[in-house]
């Protein structure tokens, strides 16, 4: 079992990379499409750890202009080898995220990637993310909860407070707090505790006629 690295996605203790990118279902996450249905035109977007692309096929598929960043070698690969998509609309930064550099955004996703952020690399994250959004941009994602499995195994966690300070300044869209004992990615037994997020920035006010 690997430990988790700053900027994979959810997948962080599974160590064959190929088996587990066969075996994930190729569906764009609902975080996501409640985030991109809240926007009346699309933009520009950074989807960090985008993985082989799911979340990114589907912003692109919707008229976005996508940034995809993540820090597994064989996900670009697998990003790059795609057929679904217009690879003229994908710019890939192969970084972790402490590493990695974007500019203003509409949107910021992340998708089950967050949490193998390092507890000392957080908050620098987090800061990047949330001032690189636009007026009236969105954070989509996942963050996990303080009673999740893995919590104890190196994994940054937050209670529901924590969560509620990160957010504060943005509009809350989406919040989902989920509990539930399933498996994980490598079909290991594991109790998840989930924090499924859309949040905004305020909108920039017209100009007063």
């Amino acid at each position: 079992m690997t430990p988790p690295r700053p900027g994979l996605s959810e997948t962080a203790r599974v160590t064959d990379w190929t088996v587990y990118y066969d075996a994930t279902a190729d569906v764009p996450r609902a975080t996501l499409l409640d985030a991109l249905d809240r926007f009346e035109q699309p933009g520009l977007a950074v989807d960090l750890g985008s993985g082989t692309g799911r979340d990114t096929a589907e912003l692109v598929r919707r008229g976005w202009r996508v940034i995809a960043i993540d820090g597994e070698p064989e996900a670009m690969v697998r990003l790059a080898a795609r057929t679904d998509l217009d690879h003229s609309q994908v710019t890939t930064q192969l970084a972790r995220f402490e590493d990695a550099t974007w500019p203003d955004v509409d949107l910021v996703n992340s998708s089950f990637s967050l949490p193998f952020v390092s507890a000392d690399d957080f908050g620098g994250v987090w800061s990047r993310i949330v001032d690189s959004l636009r007026p009236g941009g969105r954070f989509s994602g996942h963050l996990f909860g303080d009673r999740d499995t893995w919590a104890s195994q190196g994994v940054t966690c937050f209670t529901r407070s924590e969560v509620d300070a990160l957010l504060f300044g943005l509009s809350v869209e989406r919040f989902d707090e989920v509990e539930e004992d399933s498996q994980d990615a490598g079909g290991t037994p594991k109790h998840w505790h989930l924090f499924h997020i859309v949040g905004r920035t305020t909108p920039q006010s017209s100009p007063s006629q």
